[in-house]
Parts: C-alpha cells; sequence; structure tokens
C-alpha cells in the first residue's frame, strides 16, 4: 500500500522512526535505484519492518497482524492455495467462532475476500501485513523435507541408477537444488553432507546449531559428490585430498514490495574421510546478514557508545570473541552507517563474504603472496579514510593496523579473544608496544551469539533462588536476576512447527562495550593484566557480557540455557 509522500515523510519522520535528513537521502537513493521507497527504507535498516508495517495500516484505518509472531495451523493455511497466496499476497493464518482471519498486503482486495467467504462459508476477517512477512509465511507451504526427498528418491534416482546416468543429470540436480532451496528458507549457515557406513546424513547448521535433516542412501552419495564438483569446478577424478571451491547460486524471492533475484555465493569444502567425501557448504547470502546495530542486540547504551566513537576520523575499533560469534557482521553494520559517498573505504578480507556497494573490497589470496599484512600496506596508499581487516593474525599485521590508526585512520577489525580486556593484552603480547595500544584504540567490544525464543511458542514460568543456585551463577549474578524477589518469571520456546521444534528462531547478540578512557590508558602503559583492566571498567559503567544477557532473559528474547552456553564455553 501506497502513502503519498509528504505525508509518509510526515508519520515518519514526526514521532521520531527516522531522522528527517536520512529520510530525505533514502527518497533520492530509492529514486535513483528504481526501489519502492517503503521497501528502500526497510531494506537499509531505516526501520523495523513492523513499524513501518504499523504506520502504513494506521493512516489506512486497517487492522495489523506481524505474520511473524503467529503459528499457523497447516489446515488453516491451506484455505488458500499456496499460488493464490503467492500471486494474490494473501495468507489464512487463524480461525475462530467468528470465522477465518486472513493476512492481506492489499485489504482493498474485495474479489479475493469475497472468493474466500464463498469457498469457507464463513466470515472473513481482513488484516493488513507486509511483503516481507508473507514471504516468511509462505515456507510453511512446502512440505517437510524428509517427504519431499522421499518423493525424489522413489520416483527418480531408482531410474537413475537403473539408467546409471552422470551427475549432470535431473535427479541430483533436483536433490541438490532441493538442499539449498531448503537452506537458503531456513536461514541456514552451513550444509554438511557427511558420508557414513550405510548413509549419507545431511545437516544443516540453522542459528549456530546443527539439526539432523534429512538421509539420504549412500549409493547416490558420490553422485550428489560429482554435482557440487562440478558446480564448483574442483576436480571430479580427485578424491583422496581436500578440495575448496565456490559457485553461485540465484533464487527468486519477495524483497519487500518487489520481487527479485537474490544471487550469492556458496563457497565449498570437500575433504576425504574414513567413510568417503565429505562436503560442507557455506551460504553466504545478503538476505542473512541485512542487520542494524539495533537489531544485532546493542543496547540503546551501547550503541550510543558506538555512533559516538565512530564519528571520530582516527582510531580502532575492534570486535572479538570466538570464531563464529558475528564479529564481521558486526563490523558490516557499523560500515553500514559509515559508508557515504564523500568517504573512501577499503577492506581486506579472507574471505570478502558479501559485497557492499560503494566499498572496495580485496580478498587475501597467499597463492600470490596477498596477505593480510601486504594488503593492508596497499591500501594505506590508497588514500582511504576508514579501513576494514578482517582479521588481525599476527604480529606484522597487528603492528600496521596500530600505525594505520595513528596516522588519521579511522580503523576497525577483528581478534580471537575471550573478552574484550584480554583484546588488549593479546596485542601487547603480539608486540605491538603498550603505548601505541593504549593510544590507538578508541574502542572494544567483545560478543557472542544467542538463540532467540520462538515468539510463536514462547511462554512463561517462574524461577527461584534455589534454582539458580543450582546452575552455579555466583550470588552477585542471582542478586542481578532477582533483585529483592525471591522468584522471577522468565521464558522459553515449547516449540511448535515455525521453529521445527527448537523453540528458538534466528539469533541475537550479547555484548559488553569497553571504551578506552584516560584511567584505563595508564593501565595499559603500566602493563596491566585483564582482569585489572575489566575491573577498571567495570567500574567506569562496562556491562560484561553475561549482564547482558541477563538483561535479554528477563525481557524474554533467550534463555537462561542460551547465556550459559555461551558465555561459560
Amino acid at each position: 500500500m501506497e502513502i503519498p509522500l509528504e505525508k509518509l515523510r510526515e508519520l515518519l519522520t514526526g514521532p521520531g522512526h527516522i531522522p528527517e535528513n536520512e529520510f530525505n537521502d533514502a527518497v533520492k537513493k530509492a529514486k535513483e535505484e528504481n526501489i519502492p521507497l517503503q521497501t528502500f527504507l526497510v531494506e537499509k535498516g531505516l526501520i523495523l519492518d513492523e513499524n513501518l508495517g504499523k504506520t502504513i495500516a494506521e493512516y489506512f484505518d486497517y487492522r495489523f497482524i506481524n505474520l511473524n509472531k503467529e503459528e499457523i495451523s497447516e489446515e488453516v493455511l491451506k484455505i488458500v492455495p499456496e499460488l493464490v497466496a503467492r500471486m494474490q499476497e494473501v495468507i489464512a493464518f487463524d480461525r475462530d467462532k467468528d470465522g477465518y482471519k486472513i493476512a492481506m498486503t492489499n485489504p482493498d482486495n474485495y474479489e479475493m475476500v469475497k472468493w474466500l467467504e464463498k469457498k469457507t462459508g464463513e466470515n472473513i476477517k481482513v488484516y493488513y501485513t507486509t511483503p516481507f512477512a508473507i514471504q516468511d509465511a509462505l515456507k510453511f507451504y512446502r512440505k517437510k523435507i524428509t517427504e519431499e526427498f522421499d518423493d525424489i528418491i522413489k520416483t527418480q534416482v531408482k531410474e537413475a541408477k537403473r539408467l546409471n546416468v552422470k551427475a549432470e543429470d535431473i535427479p541430483i540436480i533436483k536433490i541438490v537444488d532441493t538442499l539449498i532451496e531448503y537452506a537458503y528458507e531456513n536461514g541456514t549457515s552451513d550444509i554438511h553432507i557427511e558420508p557414513m557406513d550405510d548413509k549419507t546424513q545431511v545437516r544443516f547448521r540453522i542459528d549456530g546449531v546443527l539439526h539432523n535433516v534429512v538421509v539420504l542412501p549412500k549409493d547416490i552419495h558420490g553422485l550428489v559428490v560429482t554435482r557440487i564438483k562440478v558446480l564448483s569446478r574442483l576436480r571430479t577424478d580427485e578424491h583422496f585430498d581436500a578440495q575448496d571451491g565456490k559457485f553461485q547460486v540465484e533464487l527468486e524471492a519477495l524483497t519487500g514490495f518487489r520481487r527479485k533475484q537474490d544471487k550469492f555465493d556458496i563457497r565449498v569444502s570437500i575433504v576425504p574421510i574414513t567413510d568417503g567425501e565429505k562436503i560442507v557448504m557455506r551460504l553466504l547470502s545478503e538476505k542473512n546478514r541485512r542487520f542494524t546495530l539495533k537489531e544485532l542486540g546493542f543496547s540503546p547504551q551501547d550503541h550510543k557508545k558506538i555512533k559516538n566513537t565512530i564519528k571520530k576520523p582516527y582510531g580502532m575499533v575492534l570486535s572479538t570473541g570466538p570464531t563464529g560469534c558475528g564479529k564481521t557482521t558486526s563490523l558490516y553494520a557499523i560500515l553500514k552507517i559509515l559508508n557515504k559517498p564523500s568517504v573512501n573505504i577499503t577492506t581486506i578480507e579472507d574471505p570478502v563474504e558479501y559485497d557492499v556497494e560503494g566499498i572496495s573490497q580485496i580478498q587475501v589470496n597467499t597463492k600470490t603472496g596477498l596477505t593480510f599484512a601486504k594488503g593492508l600496506r596497499s591500501i594505506v596508499r590508497q588514500d582511504p579514510d576508514i579501513i576494514m581487516v578482517g582479521e588481525i593474525r599476527d604480529e606484522e599485521t597487528a603492528d600496521i593496523a596500530v600505525n594505520s590508526a595513528m596516522t588519521g585512520h579511522l580503523v576497525l577489525s577483528t581478534m580471537h579473544a575471550n573478552t574484550a580486556a584480554t583484546n588488549l593484552v593479546r596485542l601487547i603480547d603480539m608486540g605491538v608496544e603498550p603505548f601505541l595500544v593504549a593510544s590507538s584504540i578508541n574502542i572494544v567490544f567483545g560478543q557472542r551469539l544467542v538463540r532467540k525464543i520462538c515468539e510463536k511458542c514462547r511462554h512463561s514460568y517462574e524461577v527461584s533462588h534455589r534454582e539458580l543456585e543450582k546452575l552455579n551463577f555466583s550470588s552477585k549474578i542471582i542478586e542481578k536476576i532477582l533483585g529483592k524477589k525471591q522468584k522471577i518469571r522468565i521464558y522459553k520456546g515449547e516449540g511448535c512447527r515455525a521453529c521445527n521444534e527448537s523453540g528458538y528462531t534466528g539469533r541475537i547478540g550479547i555484548f559488553e562495550i569497553l571504551e578506552i578512557s584516560d584511567t584505563l590508558k595508564q593501565m595499559i602503559m603500566n602493563r596491566a593484566n585483564a582482569d585489572e583492566l575489566e575491573d577498571q571498567a567495570i567500574k567506569e559503567g562496562m556491562r560484561i557480557m553475561m549482564e547482558d544477557g541477563i538483561e535479554k532473559i528477563l525481557t524474554g528474547i533467550t534463555t537462561i540455557d542460551e547465556v550459559l552456553r555461551v558465555t561459560r564455553e
């Protein structure tokens, strides 16, 4: 539904949803890129889809429904055939004594409403929802992956075996394509295809956790491997050496108020194990990386600290944590804020996981000698304003990055360390002089990723002081959770169809933000240890990751189990 431009400006800038200067820039850029303004605003993270949906519904005096918070039964869903749902952007999501509840992107589509009334013989109550929400809900029409693969295997693979076909033939193509489509639709980061003694197990990593998805017959494993090798341009006759490659996939998706092809890379790793060749494919889809700092989980006060810090023209911003905790994603959310025509931003990464328009990105290539250190030296000669180094791994890279930050550049990078304070000590251990660490670093944030409770099956329960003690929480942490109460109500997911019975959908970060004060600078130069630095930062107002996790537990975003899992590893 389109709102007149001036009215939309009034509705979004008046209450403070979007600053007026950012709204005006969005109008201009959306026109240049030929994208509907409402879609542009959501895609660029200027407003949450739900907030824009509520604004539109209120303007047109429609009832609003956020489908992402609804558990839709199969019986209700199929009142509207899938093809009709896709073409007309309509989803049946609930039924009560008064009839069916229908979500539409165009509630004025009276013909559709009349057709549904005639088909069901019941009243139809219409709600407005957004195209993004419709797209997410359409996945409920798919069969379970096990059912779909049963169909493929029964009807096509047996025939393929009988004819002794090559991997390029249709059945194997269908199997690989179906795996990728399911992975894409379910927000999978990695597909594992692992041969075993008598079968091939396929697993998806969703929200950081591996899930068994489907079992394939062992005798077609070789065909699947060959198909993926062909796509990745790897040697099909090599079975006893590790191989790495990648290929590109294009899938149609409804993005906001338009349909478009989502083109993304899949990085492939194949290694020989005792039962055959194991494949891990990483999906590098931009669809799963459109994040703002707020959506990543930064609290308003931490968000403010980061935004104030990145206004400085020089210095270092470091993100730290273990592999897979979202460090690079956080830096890209910052780059999204900094990415303007007036600045030159250059990155060096291994690998470049997704392209960003307006930013020069360099891929590390050890075969040609293009290392982080060598690439960083070249970047400094490219007149950059902002530099992102994918990871500081060694003394040479650390030294060049620190010196770049000292000579008028804003440098963003990641390091592997357990906490923000440990990161400072690790730089000194790498050989960087303490006075350079103290002078160059503006802010360090440590982070972990926790799974979010599924909103469609979330329910509350009470936890007591004794139960928290059994989980080995310290008395200080228990006091932060309970306050003066003996019990407190928190949340967990029961498990439902929407979350594949896991109780979780999506992930969010928990953070600790360490700003370098004058006192901390002096302590760094005096070679204080990590515990001493952390204690001082806490005195100055830093919340450790556990405390940020507790806040997200109390607000129903995640669970105690999740926070313990990532903070006690």
